[in-house]
């Protein structure tokens, strides 16, 4: 008998038990091509007949001999060693229902894939330490870890400089008035109105949007004290919706780094409302939906689309 090595597993049977396999793949082969061939090319048909049967049988018996011959090599292949590679985990691949909770297929893919990346982030990390970029004079050292963290000066923006940006603003839009109040000292509300259709409270920290409320060109803006009111909703749908647009809008012009640029963008967006009843949807081309114009506008084109046929 053939020796075995440390994994189970009888080589020189597996080559025969493979050898085996192809031997009955030709069989069986055999087995197809004499039924496509039929009684074809014989003298006579009882000749053809008795001839078809005893080439068919042949087939058969050549079939049924090399697979129990396979089956008798299959015995003698051995089983693979029991050691686990994962140790305990290795015990998952003996579920016998494997198929649908297929846990160590799995901890094997994850174990393979955390192996590459750790050789990866190993390349990535030599490269990164051979081109290393200075950014400074200064060595990285003791004297680099006391030095002190720079506060970002974007939150801090002096009042002046504010005032200019906003004065700057509404002199880009005529038809857009702006006026700026400071009830609480620092912080800016701004109350924006645009020709005859709407009036937007714009709540300001430095130069940073905090939140807007839009109402009609007709409604009240102040409450009884006699200050602006920053919380009571519209009373017409069309500008609770066009508010809700507005909110959405402040999450999408984001950059930390230019608020100025924020607020002249978001400011510009506002300004597409002017004609707010008299555009058309762009995409269904009608001015009403469900009794609402459209009320949504591209943060890119500014095209006027209703809430439902933006998507």
């Amino acid at each position: 008998m053939a020796d075995v090595v440390n994994v189970g597993v009888n080589l020189d049977a597996f080559s025969h038990a493979i050898s085996g396999i192809q031997a009955l793949r030709s069989s069986v082969s055999r087995v197809f091509e004499s039924l496509k061939d039929g009684m074809r090319n014989r003298e006579t048909l009882e000749g053809r007949e008795k001839q078809f049967i005893a080439e068919f049988q042949d087939n058969l018996q050549a079939v049924n001999r090399d697979l129990n011959e396979l089956e008798r090599l299959s015995g003698l292949v051995g089983r693979p060693s029991e050691s686990h590679p994962l140790h305990n985990s290795g015990l998952l691949s003996l579920d016998p229902v494997q198929d649908k909770t297929p846990l160590y297929s799995q901890l094997l893919q994850a174990y393979k894939w955390s192996n590459k990346l750790q050789y990866h982030a190993g390349l990535a990390s030599s490269l990164l330490n051979q081109q290393s970029l200075k950014r400074s004079a200064n060595q990285m050292g003791a004297s680099a870890k006391r030095r002190p963290k720079v506060q970002p000066s974007t939150l801090v923006l002096p009042p002046q400089y504010v005032d200019d940006v906003i004065s700057r603003i509404g002199r880009m839009f005529p038809d857009m008035t702006i006026e700026l109040f400071r009830p609480n000292g620092a912080s800016a509300v701004l109350l924006v109105t645009l020709g005859k259709v709407l009036k937007a409270i714009v709540v300001m920290r430095s130069l940073f949007i905090d939140r807007t409320v839009v109402r009609g060109y007709n409604e009240n803006v102040y409450n009884e004290e006699g200050k602006l009111d920053i919380w009571t909703k519209s009373q017409y749908q069309v500008f609770q919706k066009v508010t809700d647009h507005a909110t959405t809008a402040l999450l999408h012009y984001q950059l930390p780094q230019m608020p100025d640029v924020v607020v002249r963008s978001f400011m510009t967006w506002l300004r597409s409302y002017i004609k707010l009843f008299q555009s058309s949807c762009q995409r269904c081309g009608r001015f009403l939906q469900d009794g609402l114009p459209p009320t949504w506008r591209d943060f890119r084109t500014l095209e006027a689309f209703h809430d439902t046929c933006r998507m």
